[in-house]
Parts: C-alpha cells; structure tokens; sequence
C-alpha cells in the first residue's frame, strides 16, 4: 500500500483522530451504508456527515483495526472498539475509484449488543450536527 492510497490516508486521519480532509478523500457520488439506517447515503456531503459523527461515536479511547485485507480499489478493514462499556466488533468496507477517491463505505457491526450501541451514539452525534429547522 502506497503512501498516497485512499486507506493510508484514512488510516492517519483515524490514528489523529482528526476527519480534517475527509471531502478531499470522498467522491462527489461516495455513497455510505451504515449498520444503522437501512437506506444508503448518497453524495459526498452525507457521506461526511455520517464518517464525522463516526470520529466522535467510533473513534475514541481503545479503538483500534485489527485486520486489513487490501486490493487494487477495495479494502476490508476489521476494528475493534468499546462504546459505552460494550464490547463492538466490526468491518469497514471501502472502494476506491482511480483517482484515489473513496466511492463507497459501508460500517457492518456485531454483536447485536453493540448494533445498539452504536445506534444510540450515532443518532446523538448526527441530531446534535443537523441544521436548526426553519
């Protein structure tokens, strides 16, 4: 994996803990599946609404990636991580286009224990980052 690949620079935006340069990683017609909500998001803009909340929900305390399968334009990445006291296993699924742009993430969680989890943090971040009604 080079240097300038889509998963090496996610991998130092996880490790900083920083989303700074998401858009940038994102194509404009990235689409994203969480394990949450059973519609994909489509667009760049809602992909890094949702990845954002994933850094304040996901990316915390003992997060960490304990495999990685990596090809030409696709990547598994399987994490481990606790939220709220429970114990969350999971895949990042990722694919690329060819200009290093990433056209597709999709979160499975397991067990069912963390699915809950994760919805109830997820569905905190992203109320508290949607724009006031009108």
């Amino acid at each position: 994996m080079h240097d300038h690949s889509p998963i090496h620079r996610w991998h130092q935006m996880v490790d900083a803990r920083d989303p700074r340069g998401l858009d940038e990683l994102l194509a404009e017609d990235a689409v994203f599946h969480s394990p949450v909500v059973h519609t994909p998001q489509r667009g760049r803009r809602i992909t890094a609404l949702y990845l954002r909340a994933a850094f304040e929900v996901f990316f915390r305390g003992d997060f960490r990636y304990v495999r990685e399968i990596i090809g030409s334009h696709d990547a598994l990445l399987e994490f481990e991580t606790t939220i709220d006291g429970v114990m969350v296993n999971g895949v990042d699924l990722i694919r690329w286009n060819d200009d290093g742009q990433i056209t597709d993430f999709k979160v499975m969680v397991r067990p069912l224990k963390g699915i809950q989890a994760v919805h109830q943090r997820m569905a905190e971040m992203l109320e508290r980052s949607k724009p006031p009604a009108a």
